[in-house]
């Protein structure tokens, strides 16, 4: 066994090797970036080394200064994580030729499988189904497009090396084509280095269904069954699950034989993963097409090991260093089910925005393990991290056990309640909607769940704003109990010698204000009022964030507890029924804010210009694209948000631009 590896990767995944590696007494070498030198992972090694600038091309990417840093700190293997170089052919070899071990699989198996297009056609020649398309390495756009019409829209673009839902579009029509295209091949050059792209037809309805695979360097191959991610967003998966949701015992050892079969085709070694795209009922009818193998371990490769009891890495780490594999196909079993939710710093509303920004508050379950139990987190942030505009949004993984699905569904609804994350916006009550969906909650699931469950999804209302403000107050009263001392005249409570005063608060909600009145009541007790809403009010706080609310009396009475984060004038509630952010608002101090903002066009997030779409002196309409900014790995485009003309442009193609800075200004057409 190894005595010292160096880990290859940051975020969740680095830690969770990291100490899967610790507890079999192997040591760890961290290699980190400028922007993460305080990061949880590196923390997480005995040792660290930093390897270059913030961007991933200057860090993560540049495999010969991972070699010299296995080297120089006497590290024997690399363990690659996934994304970056876990799939890099030359990266791999790399290591071999350097002597170390690349924990992984061969070189030759990364090639063969690595390139989608050289995949399917390896697939074919075994006699693999797959989905009617064009996999040739002629990349003439106008090929590609008589291609995409030889197949019938609508069609799928997707990079050939790439994965997670980078360089991937679905287009309904030739007239979408190009620009199609054009942005896939961008962002799959700046994402893996490569923009070839293959074509496939959309499968309508389709259901995604993973296989695990598991290959020694004797021959021997097993599967560790199927995994269920159906649920996406952008191409990239939202919930995951084991077992898929309707999977009888015939069509799992049908799929697991194939993935297998897939496996052995190439001499595969180590962890990967065969992705199948299924028909809708495929579990009746048969209908499941080879996607493509991702030679390297998932991001949703806990749920597996929920469900069988094996830890994925160990396996890793004992089959890189010689050793077979741990278990025969007939020993392996599934006991009970798992759900994966991937919490993300991004903006569901916003077209899935990736966000950016500190972690004042990350609070977990109470009950939460980092490893084993019936609520496990992997995280690779803590409180005070920050999330960067470098690297994948993605800020931890909740992954739930149940003894069925209807118990995973109901520990997962309590994780995420109990899931507190303030300073930048997160999904967490997004995914919470998506796991309440009738479509999930009845297992219809496929790719499309997100845009059929829309209503449900997007623009949902929060908290409701009477328990938020209530929130609000015993925070705001907690705090000033606090502070207060014997002295009646420095209380601030609205103490007076002959009765007390009503006090207003104003809290803003989504850019909208609410007065909130405080007030005593002439029968005795406090009343709080919102708008026409009035209703009696009482609290009972422990410290300043937590707090049991009253509110109504008699049997209308509710009781409601909540807890209260501030920072600055920003308050975030949450509460069993859902969570708000509020600000509490001076008149006074914020008054004539907002008029400057008339005609600007700001970046969402730190990042890089790829494309201005308008000239200057362009006339515009509401909804028009007018530029394309490169962030976290992805592309993401500015819209007019009304009827101008184009006045200035304020930066350049390739310029870095920073969080709300100004790209372009609009004036009004007339």
């Amino acid at each position: 066994m190894f005595k010292k590896i160096l880990i290859a990767n940051r975020g969740e995944i680095a830690c969770r090797v990291a100490a899967t590696a610790r507890r079999m007494g192997i040591k760890t070498v961290a290699v980190y970036s400028e922007a993460d030198a305080t990061a949880k992972h590196v923390l997480a090694c005995d040792e660290a080394i930093l390897i270059g600038g913030p961007a991933p091309r200057d860090s993560y990417l540049q495999w010969q200064r991972i070699i010299d840093a296995a080297k120089a700190t006497g590290a024997q293997a690399v363990h690659p994580g996934y994304g970056f170089l876990s799939e890099n052919e030359a990266f791999a070899q790399a290591c071999a030729d350097a002597g170390l071990v690349f924990i992984g699989p061969p070189p030759a198996a990364i090639k063969a499988m690595g390139l989608k297009a050289e995949s399917k056609r390896l697939m074919a020649a075994a006699g693999v189904r797959l989905v009617p398309g064009f996999h040739g390495a002629d990349q003439d756009p106008a090929l590609l497009k008589r291609e995409a019409s030889a197949i019938g829209y609508p069609v799928l673009i997707k990079a050939s090396a790439g994965g997670g839902g980078k360089g991937m579009r679905i287009v309904g029509s030739a007239e979408e084509f190009d620009a199609a295209l054009a942005s896939c091949k961008r962002e799959a050059i700046n994402s893996f280095g490569d923009d070839a792209v293959l074509i496939e037809r959309y499968v309508l309805r389709p259901r995604h269904v993973e296989i695990q695979v598991f290959g020694d360097s004797f021959g021997d191959c097993v599967y560790l069954f199927e995994r269920d991610c159906s649920v996406q967003r952008r191409h990239q998966k939202v919930l995951e699950e084991a077992p898929a949701p309707g999977m009888t015992p015939a069509r799992r050892a049908q799929m697991g034989e194939a993935a297998v079969a897939a496996a052995k085709a190439v001499g595969y070694v180590g962890a990967g993963t065969v992705e199948f795209i299924c028909e809708h009922d495929f579990v009746d009818s048969g209908n499941f097409y080879f996607m493509e193998m991702n030679t390297r371990l998932q991001v949703e490769h806990p749920v597996t090991e929920a469900i069988t009891g094996q830890d994925l890495v160990e396996w890793q780490l004992r089959v890189a260093a010689g050793l077979r594999l741990p278990l025969r196909q007939d020993q392996l079993a599934i006991h009970g089910h798992a759900i994966e939710a991937r919490i993300c710093a991004e903006n569901p509303d916003a077209d899935f925005l990736p966000a950016t920004g500190r972690l004042h508050v990350a609070r977990w379950p109470e009950h939460v393990s980092f490893e084993r139990g019936h609520v496990r987190l992997d995280a690779g942030f803590g409180e005070g991290d920050a999330i960067s505009p470098y690297y994948d949004s993605m800020v931890a993984k909740l992954i739930v056990w149940g003894e069925d699905r209807a118990q995973a569904l109901a520990r997962l609804d309590a994780a995420l309640r109990d899931t507190h994350i303030v300073g930048l916006q997160t999904n967490v009550a997004f995914l919470r909607r998506c796991a309440a969906t009738t479509s999930f909650a009845n297992a219809d699931l496929d790719t499309g769940l997100i845009e059929r469950e829309h209503e449900a999804l997007f623009g949902a209302q929060g908290l409701p704003f009477m328990i938020t403000a209530a929130a609000v107050v015993a925070h705001k009263l907690a705090v000033e109990a606090l502070q207060q001392n014997d002295d009646p005249w420095s209380r601030r409570d609205g103490w007076r010698m002959y009765g007390a005063a009503t006090r207003r608060f104003v809290l803003d909600l989504a850019g909208e204000q609410h007065l909130v009145l405080l007030s005593r009541r002439h029968q005795g007790g406090i009343a709080l009022t919102v708008g026409d809403e009035t209703a009696a009010f009482a609290v009972q706080s422990t410290g300043t964030e937590s707090h049991q609310l009253f509110l109504g009396e008699g049997l209308s009475q509710q009781r409601i507890a909540v807890k209260v984060y501030a920072h600055g004038e920003k308050m975030a509630v949450f509460a069993p029924q859902g969570s708000n952010i509020v600000t509490e608002i001076d008149p006074i101090a914020h008054a004539g804010e907002g008029a400057a903002e008339a005609g600007r066009l700001t970046a969402p997030m730190p990042g890089k210009m790829v494309a201005f779409l308008a000239r200057v002196g362009d006339l515009v309409s509401k909804g028009q694209p007018l530029a394309v900014m490169e962030a976290m790995k992805m592309e993401h485009t500015i819209q007019a948000p009304r009827d101008g003309v184009v006045l200035e442009l304020l930066y350049a193609v390739g310029d870095q631009v920073g969080d709300g800075a100004e790209l372009l200004r609009l004036q009004d057409a007339s």
